[in-house]
């Protein structure tokens, strides 16, 4: 053992979660400042000889602090008509500012969340907290568009830190509550999408849009503060990990991985529909001819907050469903949802009401639905996202590369949204509100035409087909050649897998890595 000025050097190993393996990080140091100059707390630094407890409260507040910080993405959405009249410009050009933060959003998860596989998360969460709180600053005091719109993608690319939070809850997390730790941590970045609609929409009726930003600084300090507190300490779990070589990994797969190509273009068309039918439902409802308040018009997220109730009970009734069934019947749903929608969104308000609910409800299950397809074990064994995978390719959920992993899902949605957001606006401004629905209207379309170029049990290393049937329910049946991997990848792959499937460890794990996909589907 030997000393730094930073703190007592040790060198032991830390055990991952994947497969029973130890990974040693030498010369880790006991760090007793952040950045060099702020002393964390005694009991937050890092001791491999006593672990850290993760329990309910710290869960919570991971919870909590997700709900916050994600609310910045979302604030601007309710104000678009406040903020055109401020700043003297039309609905097309506030139409950017959500955009902007949207796209901003994409490049941190992109190129800030794989840090988090590689630096001490601690320090990687509070600075992205600092630098969001002060940004947001200047969207309080600034009375020019272009400065808004600028630190608006900046706020937008440095709110990124539930990304952060989600992996170090399940590194924190004993391994009987590691997926329900997780969910904990995504319901608060769901709720955090839906509150912050409703209460921009409320302050703002009585006040100005400017007070919601200032309370967003208030709200942000206080994360900030409660991070300091409350955040552990924890060494990197893959300080030797390449940055670049993440991106070169992500690449391969695209253009190896049909069953990711399709789940990333379906996932960006849906996503598209979902930010264009609330980005441009402030148009609506601001303009003929309902002419309602940013209160109503916030309100309005409360329907989404009964969708997201909702979800749970969904998931159950599809829960005996193969994954690509349950996609094909929300995807229809979603569909049938926006024609309401397109026949009476500027009619009638209940034709709003129920889109907007049968919309968000249909959303969330879909996007279920298709993460539980990719994380299933059948994909999970041989893919990319598999434990056992070759070390170039991208790491699983529960092994090296969990914030990349986690980002380039994240990714696909914030992509989508960019797009629907940018281009919904334009159709809504230029040609009216049911031309902008005709649009969705044709990217679920998109979605049911993806969806349909593979069935489902098709092979995972087969780009069209409907080999190995059309088994409806789970269990039961002759078992397709998706079950099995493949046809093409029998032989070493699936012998090694059988040798190794043998040990106590990897059954266990193997039984958590059901419960995580079923808790995950819970949460959302």
């Amino acid at each position: 053992m030997a000393t730094s000025p930073t703190g007592t050097v040790i060198e032991a190993p830390i055990v991952t979660d994947a497969h029973n393996e130890e990974t040693v990080i030498s010369a880790f140091p006991t760090r007793s400042k952040d950045f060099g100059f702020i002393v964390i707390p005694r009991r937050l630094r890092y001791n491999p000889e006593k672990p850290f407890h993760f329990g309910m409260l710290l869960n919570v507040s991971f919870g909590i602090g997700s709900t916050l910080v994600v609310a910045n993405l979302y604030y601007c959405q309710p104000l678009l008509i406040q903020l055109s009249q401020s700043f003297g410009v039309t609905y097309d050009e506030v139409s950017r500012i959500p955009t902007l933060v949207q796209a901003g959003y994409g490049i941190g998860l992109l190129l800030i969340s794989p840090l988090g596989d590689m630096v001490r998360r601690r320090q990687l969460i509070i600075l992205l907290v600092m630098l969001s709180t002060g940004l947001t600053i200047g969207l309080a005091i600034t009375n020019n568009l272009r400065v808004f719109e600028v630190v608006s993608f900046f706020v937008g690319m440095t709110s990124v830190a539930p990304q952060i939070l989600m992996p170090l809850a399940a590194d924190l997390a004993p391994p009987e509550r590691r997926a329900s730790a997780i969910s904990v941590v995504l319901s608060g970045f769901l709720l955090g999408i839906l509150i912050a609609r409703v209460l921009a929409g409320v302050v703002a009726n009585f006040t100005s849009w400017r007070i919601v930003y200032f309370m967003s600084i208030g709200v942000q300090g206080l994360v900030l503060i409660g991070a300091y507190l409350i955040l552990p300490d924890y060494p990197s779990r893959n300080g030797q990990l390449s940055y670049f070589s993440l991106f070169r990994s992500m690449f391969k797969f695209i253009v190896t991985e049909p069953l990711v190509v399709q789940i990333l273009l379906i996932n960006i068309a849906a996503s598209a529909c979902y930010t264009n039918f609330w980005v441009t439902l402030t148009f609506l409802l601001g303009g003929p001819p309902y002419y309602y308040s940013t209160v109503v018009i916030g309100l309005m997220g409360l329907v989404g907050m009964l969708g997201v109730l909702v979800v749970p009970f969904m998931g159950r009734l599809i829960d005996r469903l193969v994954p690509w069934y349950a996609t094909l019947i929300t995807t229809v749903l979603l569909l049938v949802f926006q024609a309401v929608q397109t026949v009476g969104g500027g009619v009638n308000i209940a034709a709003v009401v129920i889109a907007c609910f049968g919309l968000d409800v249909c959303r969330q299950t879909q996007q279920v639905s298709l993460s539980t397809r990719m994380f299933s074990p059948q994909h999970l064994r041989d893919s990319p996202f598999s434990p056992k995978c070759p070390a170039d390719h991208v790491g699983s959920l529960k092994s090296r590369n969990r914030c990349f992993h986690r980002s380039f899902i994240f990714t696909q949605v914030f992509l989508g949204q960019v797009t629907g957001t940018s281009v919904g606006t334009k159709v809504f401004v230029e040609h009216g509100w049911r031309s902008d629905s005709v649009l969705a209207m044709a990217w679920f379309a998109w979605q049911l035409g993806i969806l349909l170029l593979r069935g489902p049990h098709c092979p995972r290393n087969r780009w069209f087909g409907y080999e190995g049937g059309l088994r409806f329910r789970k269990g039961g049946g002759p078992k397709s050649a998706e079950d099995v991997g493949g046809d093409s990848e029998k032989g070493l792959a699936t012998t090694t897998i059988s040798v190794t499937n043998s040990t106590p460890a990897f059954d266990e794990e193997k039984k958590e890595e059901h419960t995580m996909i079923d808790r995950a589907k819970e949460s959302i």
